[in-house]
């Protein structure tokens, strides 16, 4: 069931809104006066909000822009409901960060068309996300494993070597001192491959095979040319 919260400081407004939207099966959340129904929109996360402009503690653009600038509430759509009219004023609740604009009166059917067109982007834009957030993970699996592949094998090799020279009769202290070097060089670039991936704040994906992505990282110089003796 979506839930709908609804904000306006007049209680025979408030009920008109809860009366139409609960005979249509929303759940519907209300607040009469905007700090409320900015605590209530933070703590239930509702699906939509329906938000009066006019209201005397603080407006209704003034609570729309706080909620369209928090991080918890910046994703759900926000129709204000208003009998103002005019273009500016209408231009000025969009910017405020409102998804869509309902004037005063309205009727059942103009209302609820409204409404469930914001669920439907709004569920279309939460998909959206998911996605996003999928391919990102997926993404920055395959580079981690691109990029980490070859110093992992340079570590390998190296400890391999320092086994073989540890189990001769004369043992090489520069043999075991390059090695050392090599593997030096491998966990810098493990290093560096990591604090790369952890600073990305936003990620942009670039091909890596015909259907996998991976996180567009600085090039990392490699050592792939060395050899171990």
């Amino acid at each position: 069931m979506k839930k709908i919260l609804v904000i306006d400081d007049l209680p025979e407004n408030v009920f008109m809104l809860q009366d139409r939207l609960e005979h249509e099966g929303f759940e519907v959340l209300t607040a009469y006066d905007g700090y409320t129904g900015i605590d209530k929109a933070k703590n239930e996360l509702p699906d939509l909000i329906l938000l009066d402009i006019m209201m005397p503690d603080i407006t209704g653009l003034e609570v729309c822009k706080i909620l369209a600038n928090e991080p918890t509430t910046k994703d759900i759509p926000i129709i204000l409901v208003t009998a103002k009219s005019g273009a500016e004023d209408t231009k000025e609740g969009l910017e405020a960060g409102a998804f869509d604009y309902i004037k005063k009166p309205f009727n059942r059917i103009e209302l609820l068309a409204r409404v469930k067109s914001a669920l439907k982007l709004s569920e279309v834009h939460k998909l959206l996300l998911l996605s996003e957030k999928r391919d990102t993970y997926l993404a920055t699996v395959v580079t981690a494993n691109h990029k980490i592949k070859q110093p992992l094998t340079l570590l390998s090799l190296s400890s391999a070597a320092i086994k073989r020279e540890l189990s001769k009769d004369e043992i090489s202290r520069d043999g075991i001192l390059k090695r050392v070097k090599y593997i030096d060089i491998a966990i810098k670039e493990v290093t560096d491959v990591l604090n790369q991936l952890n600073a990305i704040k936003d990620p942009v994906l670039s091909e890596y095979t015909a259907n996998i992505k991976m996180i567009k990282v600085d090039d990392i110089d490699g050592e792939e040319n060395k050899k171990l003796d």
